[in-house]
């Protein structure tokens, strides 16, 4: 668990950091035995208020003190699902395999090719020009064809087995036929050119790929190309997202003081663009019973939930972690918005992360916690952090990390207005969240920056 006073991700405004990046997050490597809930250093209970839901500039309350910083929080979800939560590998159909990660090499199961053949439409020649040419050709898919002998041709096309003798494939732009039918080269011709000779490619056993690699729509085609009807593959980690809040409303206009659910329509293809399988949405409320029958009856790797995540009169979400005796890796993250987010070992096999309700703030908590999770039980390698410099000065939070969406303008960020804790509509338009330190970020500082899923790739195939 995070210590007091332990700080990471420093700044000039950050003046009570103790440790710097790589000390805090060996610390977090270190061997520790999981707090449960109620338990703190006395044995007594000890759980601290969860409070603060906004963004506002506060000063550091004994809660906050006890956060976790923001990149150490993403460094303990990470490595929360190392150990014993991954589930078995699976062999799938190639189609259902695409955007999963290998749990096995790929070793080719036949040469490439497997036979020898035509690079190039044109003809099959045996010896030096000129040549006599056979009446009938040699097509792609049909069995081997005749031998030739020397001084004889025959037309070819590209994919088609070579004919056994063949001295080399000539290009049907770089032959002629003479009154009489013989071919002619009309440049010089090279022993072997244009032939694609049996295992150029690879050899049967090769290993082409190895575990871990992401199946790309390249990669089915090599594996169909090797010989593979299925692959074995890391399964898709199951999730389920509980909606709770009374105030919420499906459909309609906001009314009597309820409002609409963002977080219901929005989360299930964001989790499936992080990679996962949605297996259940349900919508709760605020009913304590509820929560706990859901959580302890749920099968999936990870349950989300949303909202509840505070000390308010009906946010139950702390309270039904400590009565399953759930192990609390997260509570409260040092980051703007989403403060109130956290994350809890429910058993050995899965994981709870509860969002804040706010939706910016549930974003948030789903890139801090959610997506180095998932990443980690699907086995897909993190993403090289880069950074970019700002177009402007943005103001940071003096104690806290602030995640500000922002578009990609050439060689700079430009931040985004509306980035408020309930708000949407800046990061419906951004391409990125940037990290922005402590303090804040002048003009053309270099922030990090967290690519949203649909930003590198279309959403057609991220969301599948």
């Amino acid at each position: 668990m995070t210590a007091p006073g332990i700080r990471v991700g420093a700044s000039a405004g950050d003046t009570d950091d103790d440790l710097d990046v790589e000390e805090a997050l060996a610390l977090v490597r270190e061997p520790r035995e999981p707090r449960e809930f109620g338990k703190g250093a006395t044995g007594s209970q000890a759980l601290p208020p969860t409070t603060q839901s906004g963004d506002a500039h506060d000063g550091p309350s004994a809660h906050q003190h006890r956060a976790t910083p923001w990149p150490q929080a993403r460094e303990i979800a990470a490595r929360a699902a190392r150990s014993g939560a991954r589930r078995a590998p699976v062999s799938v159909p190639l189609a259902d395999a695409l955007g999963l990660a290998l749990a096995s090499p790929l070793d080719a199961l036949t040469d490439l090719p497997s036979f020898d053949t035509s690079a190039m439409d044109g003809w099959a020649v045996a010896g030096p020009g000129p040549w006599d040419v056979r009446e009938e050709g040699v097509l792609a898919g049909h069995a081997q064809p005749e031998s030739l002998t020397d001084g004889e041709a025959v037309r070819i096309a590209t994919g088609a087995r070579i004919p056994a003798d063949t001295t080399a494939v000539l290009r049907s732009e770089h032959g002629r036929i003479d009154a009489q039918g013989r071919l002619h080269p009309t440049r010089e011709v090279v022993h072997g050119q244009d032939i694609r000779p049996r295992g150029q490619e690879c050899r049967s056993g090769d290993q082409l790929l190895s575990v871990g690699t992401l199946v790309t729509p390249a990669v089915l085609g090599l594996a169909a190309a090797a010989g593979y009807d299925n692959v074995t593959v890391v399964p898709r980690p199951r999730v389920e997202v509980l909606i709770l809040g009374d105030e919420l409303l499906t459909e309609g206009l906001p009314s009597e003081g309820r409002i609409r659910d963002a977080l219901g329509p929005m989360l299930p293809p964001w989790l499936r663009a992080l990679g996962a399988e949605v297996t259940a949405v349900r919508r709760l409320g605020d009913d304590a019973k509820a929560l706990y029958k859901a959580i302890t009856s749920s099968g999936a790797d990870l349950v989300v939930t949303t909202g509840g995540t505070a000390s308010g009169p009906v946010d139950h979400v702390h309270s039904t972690l400590e009565r399953i005796g759930a192990e609390l890796l997260v509570d409260s993250v040092k980051v703007r918005p989403g403060h109130p987010m956290l994350l809890a070992r429910t058993q050995q096999n899965q994981h709870l992360v509860g969002l804040p309700g706010n939706p910016l703030a549930a974003v948030s908590g789903l890139l801090t916690l959610a997506e180095p999770l998932l990443r980690t039980l699907a086995a897909h390698p993190a993403p090289e952090p880069y950074a970019v410099p700002l177009a402007e000065a943005t103001h940071g939070h003096p104690y806290d990390t602030r995640l500000i969406p922002v578009v990609l303008r050439g060689d700079v960020a430009v931040p985004l207005h509306y980035n408020g804790p309930a708000m949407l509509r800046g990061i419906a338009a951004a391409d990125a969240l940037a990290v922005v330190p402590p303090g804040g970020a002048r003009q053309g500082q270099e922030t990090e920056l967290l690519d949203l899923p649909w930003a590198a790739a279309g959403i057609e195939v991220c969301f599948t």
